[in-house]
């Protein structure tokens, strides 16, 4: 009998499990579904897709149209685009004109995050916590851009399918800035941004002055396009972008209004919502003064938190909208100068924990106060003086703080730099390298006369207005910092791989090409760290704290590798 009940309750516990096996394999399945369910996103659905039929035509040596739209490359190496009509012909006839630099700066992406993220499982796992966390970010866009996105998407590569389809890729990629903003709390490097008027300004007008110091490698900033909008909706306007984009980051329109972005500190978001580039984008073609824009702002839901630097013909005045998840503030001082940092200034956000946490911690104010201190240097700025201060490479009081610090205004690392002249529509763009190359003037009126249906492959930009190249590009220290950015990158492979022997000598040089750096430093410290070689990695440790050190997580870091290697020698 005790036998029997043995047998029933080892009858009842294997049917326990298996029905529980069965139940967690069914919520598995489940879960799979919905989760992929969930983090679809399908185009937008579009009435008239006609523009899909129509082809690129060659015009030209680097000069192609479809219609009225044309992309050309300058002698200067930019591209310029013109672009025109509703939302999905605009993203249609984008795509198709600049498919092969969408590809190609694709391709630069996804290597600067195979370089980041080399483990093939954490760039899946990556891939899909990218896509859950977007997952409702089309309900955030405006249907608009939605369909200008998936214009643009029906030219993108299918080289990258495994990341995601064409149209899903293309909207995540606008929220690139957001995420790795998210992800890293506060950005590694800073955009610094100016605005001088009246007694401040050399022709008593409004001239606003940015660096975009968005760095995702190299090859990522090699193409720049310019790119003309003329929509069948809003303001007609101009921004400098890249292929595959469609947000601003950087423009102005036809009412000498202007839009520049700087990130700010904000807090980790676990949701999706309107990439800041689209809310920047939408400002630029829909508002006409900085009431306008302020408006457009705070009825959008935007990811993170961000400065947006508002220039205005109208209004003769600069102001910044200063956005984050929760709320949106305007900081309106209606003075001469205006400078934009990544850290809040209007009285309802400057005193937040955040805030004060992010001007304690990030180089934000140390370019503040130098940026102050570089236009107290002219009597007035002139578009020549704005070019001199975005390329300054010195830290404050002049002191030479290591070519590359995230301190200086310059950090050789801008996709672009501009220069506005709202009241005139003009904008000065830079060519590369960085800031480095001249910047070349462009005439809003001008430029949108010559099109649509250009049919001449001339150059755009007034040449008797370019600011010729930085003279630095002829120096010593230029060839010094191309050699420090080959070789720090051999540094970084070497700690990964212990295998890997610098030489002495080559030490010794890497030192020579950026003395002054804090980094330098720290990476040859960590290079000796890696090697087991604690006495070494002690002395360059504490040469780099020696040195005016970017943030104060950075100096923690070396601080705390130098309390290990001291615990270690104490046991």
């Amino acid at each position: 009998m005790k036998s029997e009940k043995s047998k029933n309750k080892r009858f009842t516990f294997k049917k326990f499990l298996k029905y529980f096996f069965l139940s967690l394999l069914i919520f598995v399945f489940g879960f799979t579904i919905y989760f992929f369910q969930a983090i679809k996103m399908p185009p937008p659905k579009v009435a008239y897709k006609s523009s899909l039929k129509e082809k690129r035509e060659v015009l030209g040596k680097n000069f192609y149209g479809i219609k009225n739209n044309r992309l050309r490359k300058s002698e200067s190496g930019l591209y310029e685009l013109y672009v025109e009509g509703s939302a999905f012909e605009r993203g249609v006839y984008n795509g198709k004109l600049t498919a092969e630099l969408g590809k190609k700066q694709e391709d630069a992406f996804v290597e600067e995050i195979k370089k980041m993220i080399p483990s093939q499982r954490l760039l899946n796992f990556m891939k899909y916590m990218t896509a859950w966390f977007n997952r409702n970010m089309d309900e955030y866009v405006p249907k608009e851009y939605l369909e200008e996105i998936y214009g643009v998407s029906e030219s993108a590569s299918k080289d990258y399918l495994y990341i995601g389809d064409n149209y899903e890729r293309i909207l995540n990629y606008h929220a690139a800035h957001d995420i790795g903003h998210a992800v890293q709390n506060v950005a590694k490097v800073g955009c610094t941004s100016f605005s001088c008027n009246h007694s401040k300004s050399a022709d008593g007008h409004l001239i606003i002055g940015r660096n975009f110091d968005f760095y995702v490698g190299d090859k990522f900033a090699e193409d720049k396009i310019v790119t003309f909008y003329n929509p069948n909706k809003g303001h007609k306007f101009v921004e400098i972008t890249w292929g595959g984009f469609v947000g601003t980051v950087s423009g102005m329109n036809d009412q000498g209004l202007t839009v520049t972005l700087n990130a700010a500190k904000s807090e980790i978001p676990f949701s999706s919502a309107d990439p800041i580039s689209l809310i920047a984008r939408e400002i630029l073609q829909y508002a006409g003064n900085i009431n306008e824009a302020f408006e457009i702002a705070k009825k959008r839901k935007s990811f993170v938190s961000e400065a947006i630097m508002i220039g205005s013909a109208k209004d003769d005045a600069t102001a910044i909208i200063e956005k984050t998840p929760k709320d949106c503030a305007l900081f309106y001082p209606k003075s001469d100068i205006v400078i934009g940092p990544n850290h809040f200034q209007s009285d309802k956000f400057k005193n937040t924990d955040l805030n004060l946490e992010n001007i304690k911690e990030s180089s934000s104010m140390y370019r503040f106060k130098r940026m102050w201190e570089l236009i107290g240097n002219y009597d007035t700025i002139g578009y020549r003086d704005a070019a001199e201060i975005l390329r300054n490479k010195r830290g404050l009081h002049d002191a030479n703080i290591g070519m590359g610090n995230e301190k200086n205004i310059c950090q050789l690392i801008s996709h672009h730099s501009i220069i506005f002249k709202p009241d005139e529509l003009k904008f000065w763009i830079s060519t590369n390298p960085y800031q480095l190359g001249k910047y070349v003037c462009y005439d809003l009126d001008s430029v949108f006369s010559v099109f649509p249906a250009m049919t001449e492959n001339k150059e755009l930009y007034i040449a008797d207005l370019t600011v010729p190249q930085d003279s630095f590009l002829y120096s010593q220290d230029y060839e010094n910092f191309k050699y420090f950015q080959k070789q720090k990158d051999v540094f970084k492979a070497a700690v990964k791989d212990t295998s890997v022997v610098i030489k002495d000598a080559e030490i010794q040089r890497f030192i020579i090409s950026n003395p002054e750096y804090f980094y330098t430093y720290q990476l040859v410290g960590d290079y000796y760290f890696a090697k087991e070689n604690p006495e070494d990695a002690k002395h360059y440790y504490e040469l780099a704290l020696t040195k005016e050190l970017t943030t104060l997580p950075e100096k923690e870091n070396i601080e705390e590798r130098l309390k290990e290697i001291s615990d270690k020698n104490s046991e």
